[in-house]
């Protein structure tokens, strides 16, 4: 158990997975341990989670480290127990229905094509790690929380909102320069910032606009009856910032490592685009990048200038782009094309206009999001997103072999029999995501190779070698039971889009030595960020991968 207090906190921190498969190894699939301040009952396998997960609320009850409920607060969806969390999840799924993630998608998809667009414009390596946390929490404040911020106060608020979820899982100890007093300083001026900008909302003149997740949250409480306080509407907006920033850009880090680590997956993806028509180049991509990489200075920033004023005056110009020959890059070990499937063209302008006024409604319910406009990409829907089966496999393998938490924490409300063993009343549980995921045998590959296939099998011929009732708690990256993650369809959805944009436009390669080792506390993420050279790529254009 440790040394008294620590216990067994400072080596876990350290050893990260290792500290948990270590011990599930030598003491079974549940075992007892001693994290942040209090004794701890571990549990892996599907069955035991199952149990876990569907006892909420008769067995366990949620209960995270008390540093966590200090940061988060007590009116979250985290922390809410029994009726309150009913109410408060019946008010939250109109932020995540499938009405809302419509709205969202059009923001949503611009916000993608800008940030990868400035990823390829970088003439060093990318820090795709600390990108991928600028790209999502700009979704989360921008698009989910209608925040309305300039570049300084963007970046300001991002750093801060990093140290708040830095410190969650920290020692119970509010003294100077502890973890715990970090996250109290951030949280203290989140909750302002945030108080300003709710108030700025209630003083709106049009209270029937639904256009972003804190106005669901406000109408959907006096719908039901209940009127939200001040302080429980800075949790829940701290509480979704959370929910869609760090873990999806975990999420979307280890795609793009993987996606490089398995060029034939990525190949796959493009062959599954082009059959469904989603594969239109952006051209103004490619001659964005060109301005800003360029040293010849062939085209001038005057020229560019009468392009984007005149759309018509585009299309000779993106026709004689399609024939030009992209530059090769020489001199990498590690390196992955977007073109290795030829791409369409535009025909025409119709998808283009389609596109852009689907962008400029995104514009107006949002604002103004930063960067030059492009229209060429074709539009996503939830729909269209749907038929894409194999990019699903890939998205859900990503999650099962690299889930961005580790698992979820439960305090026993009686003392019950788990696998043999007996688990004391007011003890927590932790659940793990990780290792029930390492240690499932359901599946016809190895549980540690990357093969979204895996997710091609039927279920019925899943049920032909496992019992049907626990089959579903083998792969559990945003939980189960009652508590499963709210906003799943929309981190799945901000995936694909990713996945999508990187496939059909972008060429990315490793810019160290050796591919990164993999940190999983709090958060998995690559212990160098993942620095990678990003480069956009041309239609037509033959890829070369180096290995």
């Amino acid at each position: 158990m440790g040394w008294p207090f620590f216990g067994e906190t400072l080596h876990w921190l350290v050893q990260g997975s290792a500290f948990h498969s270590s011990r599930r190894q030598r003491y079974g699939s549940v075992f007892k341990t001693h994290l942040l301040g209090k004794p701890v009952i571990r549990v892996s396998g599907a069955e035991n989670v199952r149990k876990i997960l569907l006892g909420e609320h008769n067995l366990v009850s949620a209960q995270w480290p008390l540093s966590t409920r200090i940061l988060l607060g007590s009116h979250t969806l985290l922390s809410a127990r029994a009726e309150a969390h009913r109410q408060r999840r019946k008010i939250l799924s109109r932020v995540f229905s499938r009405a809302a993630l419509e709205t969202y998608l059009p923001a949503i998809q611009k916000v993608v094509s800008q940030e990868l667009r400035g990823w390829c414009r970088e003439r060093g390596p990318v820090v795709v790690y600390s990108s991928a946390k600028a790209m999502t929490f700009r979704i989360a404040a921008r698009i989910l929380m209608g925040l309305r911020l300039d570049e300084k106060q963007f970046k300001e608020l991002s750093s801060t909102f990093e140290q708040l979820v830095e410190n969650l899982f920290s020692l119970p100890l509010n003294v100077p320069f502890s973890g715990l007093r970090k996250g109290i300083k951030a949280r203290d001026l989140l909750h302002n910032y945030m108080e300003k900008a709710i108030l700025e909302k209630l003083q709106r003149k049009d209270p029937e606009a639904h256009s972003d997740a804190l106005d669901f949250i406000i109408h959907g409480a006096k719908e039901n009856g209940k009127e939200c306080t001040m302080q429980e509407l800075k949790e829940s907006a701290i509480e979704l910032i959370f929910a869609a920033f760090f873990t999806t850009a975990s999420a979307s880090t280890s795609m793009i490592l993987l996606l490089l680590q398995h060029p034939l997956v990525v190949e796959k993806i493009q062959q599954e685009l082009v059959s469904h028509d989603l594969t239109k180049q952006c051209h103004c991509f490619t001659a964005e990048e060109s301005l800003a990489k360029s040293q010849s200075g062939q085209e001038s920033l005057r020229d560019r200038g009468k392009e984007n004023k005149d759309w018509d005056s585009k299309l000779p110009l993106l026709l004689r782009l399609e024939g030009e020959e992209g530059k090769e890059t020489e001199g990498e070990d590690h390196s992955y094309s977007a073109a290795t499937v030829p791409q369409e063209t535009v025909h025409g302008t119709t998808n283009c206009l389609h596109s852009r006024s689907r962008q400029e409604e995104a514009s107006q319910r949002f604002g103004n999001l930063e960067g030059p406009e492009c229209y060429c990409q074709p539009s996503l829907t939830l729909e269209k997103l749907s038929r894409l089966r194999y990019l699903d496999c890939v998205i859900k393998e990503v999650l099962r072999l690299l889930p961005p938490v580790s698992g979820g924490y439960r305090t026993a409300l009686k003392t019950f029999e788990l696998d043999g063993y007996q688990i004391p009343k007011g003890w927590s549980v932790m659940y793990s995501i990780r290792d029930t995921h390492e240690t499932a045998n359901i599946y016809q590959s190895p549980p540690d190779a990357f093969d979204p296939e895996r997710f091609g099998v039927s279920q019925e011929e899943r049920e032909e070698h496992k019992g049907a009732s626990a089959l579903r708690f083998h792969y559990i990256p945003f939980g189960g039971g009652v508590r499963h993650c709210i906003g799943k369809e929309l981190a799945q959805a901000i995936l694909k889009m990713l996945a999508i944009e990187l496939v059909s436009t972008t060429r990315w390669e490793l810019a160290t030595a050796h591919y990164p080792k993999m940190q999983t506390v709090p958060i998995v993420h690559p212990v160098d960020g993942l620095q990678l050279y990003f480069h956009s790529v041309k239609p037509g254009r033959e890829s070369k991968t180096n290995t």
